[in-house]
């Protein structure tokens, strides 16, 4: 009778220790997956992932290296921080000196009744070739980046 109440305790303890390794190998990928690859420079979808990397940071002054001057030109007034948490590339296509980068905008925000909300939508980032390297000639609104633009709207005094 007491070899047959061991072999239950056996078999729990097998699974245990298997689920106790599944959950080990999920937190070590999750935590040791690294940062994003990232892609060439000289190719327009690294210059989409560098230039929106820019605009989530904050890094204006960089975003604005990515941009013509005719993208610089369409900022007049304040566009305010970037509304996108996330950019993943969705496709890119070339043709010639102008190029198309596809990308999903993911945006998340914290609170809600059933906790954080999370919402996605495609986009595309129109690209051309300006003295031999690319440059966003059109970025979709929640990545717009201007860097003349002032901090704050100018508020009235009391």
């Amino acid at each position: 009778m007491n070899a047959a109440a061991r072999k239950p305790d056996r078999i729990l303890l097998a699974i245990l220790a298997a689920i106790a390794l599944l959950v080990i190998t999920a937190l070590a990928v999750v935590f040791f997956r690294g940062a994003p690859q990232e892609l060439d420079e000289s190719t327009p979808a690294g210059v989409v992932q560098r230039y929106s990397t820019a605009v989530i940071t904050g890094d204006t002054a960089t975003a604005d290296t990515f941009l013509t001057e005719e993208a610089r030109g369409r900022c007049n007034g304040y566009f305010g921080p970037p509304e996108a948490t996330r950019v993943v590339l969705v496709s890119t296509s070339e043709r010639g000196d102008s190029a198309t980068v596809r990308v999903s905008i993911v945006h998340s925000s914290p609170g809600g009744p059933f906790g954080p909300s999370e919402f996605e939508m495609e986009e595309a980032f129109s690209l051309v070739k300006d003295g031999g390297r690319w440059k966003v000639n059109q970025a979709p609104y929640q990545l717009m980046s201007c860097g003349g633009a002032p901090a704050r709207p100018a508020s009235p005094m009391p």
